[in-house]
């Protein structure tokens, strides 16, 4: 299956109903050590820094699963 430009823009329009958006910043060689360290790790970046905030705040984030 390709992923066309209707793709592309359904997600997109997804993506704005379910989520909200943020920048990181980071110092300049910060984020590739950050990057290879959630991978090494198992998980990607917004995933490591999901569960970094879940875990400091003591609650669990809500995921699509918790909504239905």
């Amino acid at each position: 299956m390709a992923y066309t430009q209707s793709t592309n823009k359904a997600v997109q329009k997804y993506n704005k109903k379910a989520y909200d958006t943020t920048t990181l910043r980071v110092r300049k060689g910060q984020l590739e050590r950050i990057l290879q360290y959630a991978k090494e790790n198992g998980e990607s970046l917004n995933g490591y820094i999901n569960r970094l905030i879940s875990q400091d705040m003591g609650e669990k984030l809500s995921t699509a699963k918790d909504e239905s």
